[in-house]
């Protein structure tokens, strides 16, 4: 592969040869994960004729949308960044892992055995830098593990915090754990930063959307048919699969309908309409958490 100034050494020193399966990605943030996730994948699509992505950090997505999980396939014969391939995508309804541990384990779940099905020779998953053992950190990483199962994992740690995770897993031998520093490439992003990113993801995604019109009581709501203006809602197929996103603009309770700004141009498949906890500004995009309560 070429060498770019961004990468370093170490990680062109990565054996590849023998790398397939899943393929879990781990550390804090500004480490340089994301980065290394999208290199190694570009070497795994040379390599492999199926490669998949998934993009597994539901705040600071490379690949989907705020909000989500996403899956990606390479094109056979390509390895371009983003891939080109078939996506799909699973709804965890905020922009973080907290309040949400089930539906990031159960959607990666998800998401990694769709891969299979298709046929993908490697899952490389860029994971959260949820970490804070404190925070669920560890607890969500080892659920993961336990429950997909990944061929190899890397981990980047500046010093030790993440011998809580990597450390029993080394020892019981239960998954191969490949250790390496962060890069000193990485330029850290504080908090206004990356909302500003979560922002301008929104804003791309609804850029060309348009009002649609639906009575909920079509179709199964979860967790409850209960609106609120400019929530933001996931329209799912019967497989539990996001076909889009929706901006709430109205609510009509007597009638049991809701206007949602969406870029879906029908409502085709739809199975299921899942609430977020949050609202999106169809203005500025930014968003907003919801009481738990609501």
């Amino acid at each position: 592969m070429k060498t770019t100034p961004t990468i370093p050494e170490l990680w062109q020193q990565v054996d590849t040869t023998a790398l397939s399966g899943t393929i879990m990605i781990i550390g804090g943030v500004d480490v340089g994960k994301s980065t290394f996730a999208r290199y190694l994948f570009r070497r795994l699509a040379v390599q492999h004729g199926r490669v998949a992505f998934l993009d597994g950090d539901p705040g600071q997505s490379t690949l989907g949308l705020p909000t989500t999980l996403t899956l990606q396939l390479c094109r056979e014969g390509e390895a371009d960044f983003p891939p080109k391939g078939n996506l799909w995508r699973r709804f965890v309804g905020w922009v973080s892992p907290a309040g949400h541990m089930l539906p990031m384990v159960v959607g990666a779940a998800r998401l990694v055995e769709a891969a299979q099905q298709a046929g993908a020779q490697a899952i490389v998953w860029d994971t959260t830098g949820l970490i804070d053992p404190a925070q669920g950190g560890v607890a969500l990483k080892w659920a993961q593990i336990e429950l997909i199962r990944p061929a190899v994992i890397f981990a980047f740690q500046r010093e030790r915090e993440l011998e809580p995770l990597i450390g029993p897993l080394r020892r019981s031998g239960r998954v191969a754990v490949v250790e390496l520093p962060p890069s000193p490439f990485v330029q850290p992003r504080d908090f206004p930063t990356r909302q500003r990113y979560r922002s301008d993801r929104f804003a791309a995604y609804f850029r060309n959307a348009d009002l649609l019109s639906l009575r909920w009581s079509q179709w199964a709501v979860f967790p409850v048919p209960h609106f609120v203006h400019h929530q933001l809602v996931a329209l799912e197929d019967r497989a539990g699969f996001t076909l889009g996103l929706g901006i709430v603009k109205a609510v009509d309770p007597a009638a049991r309908e809701i206007v949602l700004l969406t870029p879906l141009r029908s409502l085709k498949g739809v199975n299921m309409l899942h609430t977020g906890d949050l609202t999106v500004d169809p203005e500025t995009f930014q968003e907003m958490r919801l009481p738990r309560w609501m």
